[in-house]
C-alpha cells in the first residue's frame, strides 16, 4: 500500500510540474497576444496541452497548439507525435477551421515549433499576431485524426511484426532487410486489391480461378494455411507486371514494379495471418468529430502523408547500414532542401505548377537520379499538393481542376532511378501508397550515362548522389584497372561541350544548355584534359543534372564539402557559376546561379555508415537565349545565402536516430531565414 502512495505522489507531482511548464508557456504567448486559451485533457501525466489564439483586425487568429513534456521526453518534441496529438487531444466537437496550424512543444529547457500544415514541419519561429492571419489555411481532411491513430497502429505493428519474424516465427528470409522486402510485398498485393475489381482480380492456381480479394484475407489464411499461403504466393507472381504498376522512361522503355526474379518468399501461415489483421483489420473510419463515417476501414482511406510515413520511419528504423540504408537521406535534410525549393517557386514562378503541356500533361516535372527509397519524391509530393491548394485557392469551384492536376502529376510529374533493383521497388510501393503506383521510378545501370533520361527535361532535380571513390589494395590491381576502364568510358561521355585541339587528346570548352564537360579540366594556359578515372562521382553528377534541368530550372544536391573548397576544384566551381570579371565583379561562362550553400554536421549520414562532411547546393542553371536556345544568357550572379547547421535536431547513439538529447534542428532556423531574405 505503502509503494502505491509513493508512485501515485510521484505522478501527482511530475503532472503538476508540467502543468507549471504549460502555464509558463502559455504566458509567453499570451505576452505575445494570443490570449485566448482552450486547456486540452489528456490521460497520460508526462504531458500537458493548450490551444491558443488571438485576434487581430477583428479576426481570430489561426490556432496555435502547445505541449509541454516531462523530463526525458524530447524525442517526442518531433513534427509527427506534435501533429498527431493536435488533432487527437482537440474535444470532438472542434470546429475543421479550429485545428492547431502552428504547434510549440517544450520541456522547460528546450523548445521546438513547427507549421502543423501538410506536411508538417519545423520550423524557426512563430508568425507574429499581425501576420499569422497571412498563412493560408490547409483544409483539414474530415478523418485525418483517424489516420494519425492508424499511423501510430500500423508502426508499432510492423516492430512487433519485425520482433516475431526474428524471435517467434522463422521464416524463410535471413535478415532485416529482407522482412522489410516481404512487408513490401505485402503492403503491393493489399494495394492492387483495394484498386482493382471483378476480373482484374482474378489469377489462377492449379488449373482453378481465384480471385485475389477472396484468398488475401485473415480468415482465409487461418482457414488454408499452406494452400492460402501458396495461393498468395501465386497471385503475386501473377500481379507483379501488371500494366496499371508498369512505367516508362523517356526512351519508352516500360518498367514493372517488381522484376521477374523476384518472389514472395514468406512461408509461414502465422506471418501471413499477423500482417493481414495489420493492414486489413482497421475498425471502423471516424471523421474529425469521432462519428462513424465507414464501416470498415482500409489502407486507402488512410491520408496519403500517413501511410507514406509509415513506409518511411520503418524503412530509417530498420535498413541496415551494411544494407541499403545507405541511400536514406535524414528527414530534416529532406523537408529543408523541398521547403527552400518549393519557396522559390511559388514566389517566382507559380503559374510552373499548374501549367499543362501541348499533349495536355503537366508541364511541371521533378527529378531524383540517384533516388535510393525516394524519399524527396515523397516529400515533394506534399510540398506540391500544398502548393497547388495556395496558388488556386480553397474554393469550391477549383476543387475538381486541383484535383484532377494532382491526380495527373502524380502519373506524370515524378521521375526517379537507381541502380538498386531493391530500392527501386521500395520506392515503387512507398509512391503507390501515396496514391502514384505510376510514379516514373525505374531501375537504370548508371544515371550518369543512361538515355533514360532527356536532357532539358526537368525543372527541379533533388537527389543525394554516391560520392567518393573505391580505395583498391595492392593485391587488386585486376579490380582497379576494371574499374578505370568503366570509368573511362563514362567520361568519354562527358566532352559534349569540348572541341578537339589535336590528336594529343586536349580541347577547347564552349559551354551549351544540354551538354557535357566535366570528362575534362582546364590547365593553367586554359587547354582542357581528359581527367583521372579516379575523379569525384559527385562532380559529374553535378553536370548531369545540370543537363538534365531545362533552362531556368533548379537542383538542390548533397556534395562532399571537397567539392566546394578544395583548391583543386576551383575549375569545377567556374565551370559552375563561370569566372570572374574583376572589372565588373560579375560572373560569366557558368552554367548556373548559385543561390544557396548550406553545411551540414559532420555526422548527418552517420547511421548510414559514413562521417564525410558535406554541404548542399542550390542552382538554378541559367536561361537560354531567345535567338539560340543552347547558349546561355550572362545573368547575373547575386549574393549566395550561406548557411551553417551544426544539428539536425538529433544524435546517432546505438546506430539510431536519438532525438531526445534536445539538441536544436538548426535546419528549420537557417529554411525561416532563407524563406525572409535574410
Amino acid at each position: 500500500m505503502a509503494k502505491a502512495k509513493t508512485e501515485a505522489t510521484q505522478l501527482t507531482q511530475e503532472s503538476s510540474a508540467v502543468q507549471e511548464v504549460l502555464n509558463n508557456l502559455c504566458l509567453q504567448q499570451k505576452s505575445a497576444q494570443f490570449d485566448k486559451i482552450l486547456n486540452l485533457n489528456s490521460d497520460s501525466n508526462d504531458i500537458a496541452a493548450a490551444i491558443v489564439w488571438g485576434q487581430y483586425r477583428g479576426v481570430e487568429t489561426p490556432r496555435i497548439f502547445l505541449l509541454a513534456l516531462a523530463p526525458g521526453n524530447w524525442e517526442k518534441a518531433n513534427a509527427n507525435y506534435v501533429q498527431e496529438l493536435s488533432y487527437t487531444l482537440p474535444p470532438a466537437d472542434t470546429k475543421e477551421d479550429e485545428y492547431p496550424q502552428f504547434g510549440v512543444v517544450t520541456d522547460g529547457e528546450h523548445k521546438a515549433i513547427f507549421d502543423l500544415g501538410y506536411p508538417a514541419y519545423e520550423i524557426d519561429r512563430l508568425p507574429k499576431i499581425e501576420e499569422i492571419n497571412e498563412y493560408k489555411r490547409i483544409k483539414a481532411d474530415p478523418t485525418y485524426r483517424w489516420s494519425m491513430k492508424m499511423y501510430d497502429r500500423l508502426m508499432r505493428g510492423f516492430d512487433e511484426f519485425h520482433e516475431q519474424v526474428y524471435q517467434n516465427v522463422r521464416d524463410n528470409i535471413s535478415s532485416s532487410n529482407d522482412i522489410i522486402r516481404e512487408v513490401t510485398k505485402i503492403l503491393f498485393l493489399e494495394s492492387f486489391r483495394l484498386h482493382h475489381e471483378g476480373s482484374n482480380l482474378e489469377f489462377e492456381y492449379e488449373k482453378q480461378t481465384l480471385q485475389l480479394n477472396k484468398i488475401f484475407t485473415i480468415e482465409y489464411v487461418k482457414q488454408h494455411g499452406k494452400t492460402a499461403v501458396a495461393q498468395i504466393q501465386t497471385a503475386f507472381d501473377h500481379f507483379k507486371s501488371h500494366p496499371d504498376y508498369v512505367v516508362t522512361d523517356d526512351t519508352g522503355e516500360s518498367h514493372a514494379i517488381f522484376d521477374e526474379q523476384t518472389h514472395l518468399r514468406l512461408a509461414q501461415p502465422r506471418n501471413y495471418e499477423t500482417l493481414l489483421k495489420l493492414i486489413q483489420d482497421l475498425g471502423p473510419v471516424t471523421n474529425n468529430h469521432d462519428k462513424e463515417v465507414k464501416l470498415k476501414g482500409t489502407l486507402a482511406d488512410i491520408a496519403a502523408d500517413v501511410l507514406g510515413r509509415v513506409l518511411d520511419v520503418f524503412l530509417r528504423a530498420k535498413f541496415k547500414p551494411e544494407g541499403m540504408g545507405v541511400y536514406l537521406t535524414p528527414a530534416p535534410v529532406k523537408q529543408a532542401m523541398l521547403g527552400i525549393a518549393f519557396h522559390d517557386i511559388k514566389q517566382e514562378t507559380p503559374e510552373l505548377l499548374t501549367a499543362r503541356g501541348e499533349d495536355g500533361k503537366p508541364a511541371f516535372r521533378f527529378c531524383d537520379p540517384a533516388c535510393g527509397s525516394y524519399g524527396f519524391g515523397s516529400v515533394a509530393m506534399g510540398y506540391l499538393e500544398r502548393a497547388l491548394l495556395e496558388i488556386l485557392g480553397e474554393e469550391t469551384s477549383n476543387d475538381v481542376r486541383r484535383s484532377q492536376l494532382f491526380k495527373d502529376m502524380c502519373q506524370y510529374s515524378f521521375v526517379g532511378a537507381d541502380n538498386s533493383q531493391d530500392m527501386v521497388t521500395l520506392a515503387r510501393v512507398n509512391m503507390a501508397l501515396l496514391g502514384a503506383p505510376k510514379a516514373r521510378i525505374f531501375r537504370t545501370n548508371d544515371s550518369l550515362i543512361s538515355e533514360q533520361f532527356k536532357p532539358c527535361s526537368y525543372d527541379l532535380i533533388c537527389t543525394n548522389p554516391p560520392f567518393g571513390t573505391p580505395k583498391f589494395s595492392q593485391s587488386q590491381a585486376k579490380a582497379k584497372k576494371s574499374y578505370e576502364e568503366a570509368r573511362e568510358k563514362i567520361l568519354s561521355k562527358y566532352r559534349l561541350d569540348l572541341k578537339p585541339l589535336d590528336k594529343q587528346g586536349t580541347f577547347t570548352y564552349e559551354p551549351s544548355v544540354s551538354g557535357l564537360a566535366m570528362g575534362c579540366k582546364p590547365d593553367s594556359k586554359g587547354i582542357w584534359k581528359p581527367v583521372s578515372p579516379s575523379i569525384d562521382p559527385a562532380v559529374l553528377f553535378i553536370d548531369r543534372c545540370l543537363q538534365l534541368l531545362k533552362p531556368g530550372g533548379r537542383l538542390l544536391i548533397v556534395l562532399p564539402d571537397g567539392v566546394l573548397c578544395n583548391s583543386g576544384d576551383k575549375y569545377v566551381r567556374e565551370y559552375i557559376m563561370g569566372k570572374k570579371d574583376e572589372a565588373t565583379g560579375q560572373f560569366y561562362g557558368g552554367k548556373a546561379i548559385v543561390k544557396a550553400v548550406i553545411s551540414l554536421p559532420s555526422d548527418t549520414f552517420k547511421l548510414s555508415g559514413t562521417g564525410a562532411k558535406t554541404s548542399i547546393l542550390y542552382l538554378q542553371k541559367r536561361p537560354a537565349r531567345e535567338n539560340d536556345s543552347e547558349r546561355f544568357v550572362d545573368k547575373p550572379q547575386p549574393d549566395v545565402f550561406m548557411g551553417v547547421a551544426d544539428t539536425l535536431g538529433y544524435l546517432v547513439k546505438n546506430n539510431v536516430e536519438d532525438y531526445s538529447s534536445g539538441v536544436p534542428n538548426d535546419l528549420a532556423a537557417i529554411q525561416g531565414a532563407y524563406v525572409r531574405g535574410e
